[in-house]
This record gives C-alpha cells, structure tokens and sequence, in this order.
C-alpha cells in the first residue's frame, strides 16, 4: 500500500482486513445493494451498457456469497443458497427483458437479509 493512497481506499482497505466474518459479509451485502441500485436506474434511464455492468458486478458479489457458504452448516446454509440462486435466475431475466423492477426485488430482499446480518454483525 502507498504512502500516497487516497484515504478513503486505506479506509475501507483497513476495514476489510480488520473485519470479522459477519461484518464482510454485511460489506458484500452493501456493496451488491449499490451495484444494483445503480443497475436498476441506469436500466430506467436506458444505459443498458451501464445497467449491465452494474449487474454483474452484483453478480459477482452474489457468486462470493455462493462460494463461500458453509454447507456443513445445514439448514440456514441451504435457504441462503435457494435465494443466492433465485437472485442469480431474477437477475438474469432482467437482463434479458431490461427489467428494472426484477433488479428493484433483488435488491429489496438482500437489504433485508443485510438488516439480519448487521444485527448479528453489530454493524
């Protein structure tokens, strides 16, 4: 990391690697609900060059969460996977139909498991 790095990235670069597990994941959460927030009014707006970048990096985010699941867990790992892969069907539909509301649901039910994980996280 540079002396000269701009603050805001040793910010969020320090707050990554000082984080708990429940805290990145509540990070993933955010960082989904932004890309897909700004997906959703660029696909209103008719940028759908932008809207598709935006999707996929909240797709991106989603693969992560996939990926990262602990299936030995049972139960709760499992319907966090059923959404994960929901997300991932819906997105892919408002990709194909330019479908802003799709992309607007997805990003209601992350926020609400990002509340349930900030609480768990105490973020």
């Amino acid at each position: 990391m540079s002396a000269y790095a701009p603050a805001p990235n040793v910010y969020r670069d320090q707050a990554v690697l000082t984080a708990t597990p429940e805290q990145l994941v509540v990070m993933l959460y955010d960082g989904a609900n932004r890309f897909l927030t700004q997906s959703s009014v660029a696909m209103r707006d008719g940028r759908a060059g932008l809207a598709g970048e935006k999707l996929r990096r909240a797709e991106a985010i989603i693969d992560e969460l996939l990926a990262t699941l602990d299936m030995s867990v049972g139960e709760i790992a499992e319907r966090l996977q059923a959404l994960y892969l929901f997300f991932k069907e819906h997105l892919m539909a408002a990709r194909l139909n330019q479908d802003a509301s799709k992309v607007d649901e997805v990003a209601r039910l992350m926020r609400e498991l990002r509340s349930a994980w900030g609480q768990i996280a105490g973020a």
